[in-house]
């Protein structure tokens, strides 16, 4: 346990916002570091000679700025990515000339032709009526196409039971801003998606870090998570998981079910990257239809502008999901639903998603060759790697010495939800950028960089 004893001043300020700054400070000046475990709040509420209920509101002030995390049982810790970047885009001017391997872009040279998908609209009889109010949940032969295109991820599903939103972030906004309220937790991977660490905070929801092996979350640590905290729901990406790659086996997954039955968890689950791996696997929530929303995006395997993905979900959620979708946007762009829609309908869609397949499985051969001598996990067509670092690099110094040498990655620490350790470990996009020769350029400076030492 840490000994801290913050300054905090007592005039003119609401104390345990002061407490929060302070923690804030302390982190950015090293005083304070990831994983540390924070002084009881009794103790510090006696060393400061404030309220408990001070420094109680003083370390939730904290939590929802992602400064600490709390465990019931264990106490509060400082988050792991508390000196870290979570966001994945940057608001800052572009670097001339800088290398993108840290955002997975889906390869966009390889998207359907969209004036040729214009022409086709404007062809219709009434291509006006794109361009009007519809019901929130989408046209039904948007929600149709939905359905179709769920199936492709091993979702059997009707029309009925699918809300068009505008993108799969968009769907989880909805699905966390519908189905829970501030202050639930839901149980996530160790490890995690960066946006939905972002959503979380923004909506005052709380991560709960689940312990992982080599195929994602384990249902034992869901259990005994359940057991110690009040979680709701459980966030999942069993097909390719972001950013370790690692697959839920049937097995595993009949087992997940169990526990969110057993629990009376709600399943979110986000599948992003599952199509640029061949073979379908049936997602966990199929297995418990009543308490389970699937996210089936676009942007990741046909195009990304569109900003479309399907939500489906059981007749029970579907009132609160369109009232998120009617209360965020009023409604997915019927113009991008068409379109994606069309394309999933005529086939382009399967065609590009065999297309960007066969360019990755190109890309995953050239890093096994840029990289030889470094361990790393990844699918022989997905869109990225999990790259083990060598001793002593750490995910975030990596990052850094990266940037400075004109490649963008991600470390570990973007990854990592609450007090967890973050391994030593980065993400590397392969797809990051549309041309060759700097996807090559980038994985030699990125080979150079780690023959040294930090």
């Amino acid at each position: 346990m840490t000994i801290w004893t913050p300054h905090i001043a007592r005039q003119g300020r609401v104390l345990y916002k002061e407490l929060a700054d302070a923690i804030e400070r302390d982190i950015e000046s090293t005083l304070l570091r990831p994983g540390e475990r924070m002084p009881p709040h009794r103790d510090l509420a006696d060393a400061l000679g404030i309220n408990v209920s001070t420094v109680t509101r003083g370390y939730r002030e904290a939590e929802k700025r992602g400064l600490v995390s709390g465990t019931v049982g264990r106490g509060t810790f400082v988050s792991s990515d508390a000196t870290t970047s979570t966001t994945m885009v940057s608001f800052e001017p572009s670097i001339p000339g800088m290398l993108e391997m840290g955002l997975i872009a889906p390869l966009y040279h390889l998207d359907p032709d969209i004036s040729k998908g214009f022409r086709r609209i404007t062809r219709r009889k009434d291509p006006s009526s794109f361009m009007r109010y519809t019901d929130p949940r989408g046209l039904p032969e948007h929600r149709q196409a939905g359905a179709d295109w769920a199936r492709r991820y091993g979702l059997e599903t009707e029309a009925d039971n699918v809300i068009v939103c505008a993108g799969a972030q968009h769907g989880l906004t909805c699905c966390l801003s519908g189905l829970f309220r501030p202050g639930d937790r839901i149980a996530t991977d160790a490890l995690t998606y960066p946006g939905m660490k972002t959503l979380a905070a923004m909506l005052d929801i709380r991560l709960v870090p689940i312990p992982m092996d080599e195929q994602g979350m384990t249902p034992e640590g869901l259990d005994t998570a359940c057991r110690r905290d009040r979680i709701k729901g459980v966030y999942l990406m069993p097909g390719v998981h972001n950013p370790t790659t690692a697959t839920m086996s049937e097995e595993r997954r009949d087992h997940m079910a169990d526990m969110a039955e057993k629990h009376d968890l709600i399943i979110i689950e986000d599948d992003a990257y599952d199509l640029t791996h061949p073979g379908i696997l049936s997602p966990v929530g199929s297995r418990v239809r009543h308490r389970s929303v699937y996210v089936a995006g676009i942007s990741k395997s046909l195009a990304a502008g569109l900003r479309i993905a399907f939500l489906v979900a059981p007749k029970t959620f579907l009132k609160p999901l369109a009232q998120s979708v009617l209360n965020t946007i009023w409604m997915a762009p019927p113009l991008s639903s068409e379109l994606a829609a069309m394309w999933i309908n005529d086939g382009t869609a399967d065609k590009v998603v065999k297309l960007k397949r066969t360019e990755a499985a190109r890309r995953y051969m050239i890093a096994c060759d840029k990289l030889e001598g470094l361990i790393f996990r990844g699918k022989p067509s997905g869109f990225f790697i999990w790259l083990t670092l060598p001793k002593p690099w750490t995910g975030q110094q990596f990052e850094k010495h990266a940037h400075q040498a004109g490649v963008n990655v991600f470390g570990a620490e973007k990854f990592t939800v609450g007090e967890t350790t973050a391994p030593t470990a980065a993400r590397i996009s392969l797809t990051g950028t549309d041309d060759p020769d700097d996807f090559k350029k980038g994985l030699t400076i990125i080979h150079s960089i780690l023959s040294q030492n930090p």
